[in-house]
């Protein structure tokens, strides 16, 4: 399998060249990632428990579904490709943008735009990607974050605040 190439990004979020996944990572440069908070009609969100596979943050609870941005490809449209991929949710439409997160150390120099949407589930897990996942109350995940947050991906963290700011 041929290894993903990723846009790299300047400070302005424009694209100034191409690497691969792995030299990306290796040399934290900056690049671009989604991701999508599914809720149920409950108000509960669904987690995904990463793959031990993964090989940043593998085992730690992260955002329903996320990945990188494909070369020039758009950031609606990888949202709506990370939850077919991931979590086998077939979404009609782009999910609702809440809001962008600047390239720092803990979105592992991703520039990160979040999403909503809904769905009652079942999922269908990729099992390269996800070990298992959940649903959970937003007070409890927010006490979760709070009590451990090595327990999450860094990202996660970071963006679980800032949606509660928003909220």
């Amino acid at each position: 399998m041929s290894e993903e190439i990723f846009d790299v990004v300047n400070e302005r979020d424009e694209v100034i060249g191409q690497n691969t996944r792995r030299e990306v990572h290796r040399l934290g440069l900056k690049h671009r990632a989604v991701h999508v908070l599914v809720f149920n009609a409950r108000g509960e969100i669904f987690l995904q428990k990463r793959s031990m596979k993964k090989d940043i943050a593998a085992g730690k609870w992260d955002s329903s579904s996320s990945g990188h941005l494909d070369t020039s490809e758009a950031y609606d449209a990888c949202a709506v490709r990370e939850v077919r991929e991931e979590i086998g949710l077939h979404l009609t439409k782009t999910p609702q943008r809440l809001f962008k997160i600047d390239a720092c150390r803990e979105t592992g120099w991703e520039f990160c735009w979040i999403y909503h949407c809904e769905s009652e589930g079942p999922f269908v897990l990729h099992p390269d990607e996800i070990e298992t996942g959940d649903w959970f109350a937003p007070e409890f995940v927010t006490k979760w974050v709070a009590e451990k947050p090595e327990d999450f991906a860094s990202c996660f963290v970071l963006l679980w605040k800032k949606h509660l700011s928003a909220h």
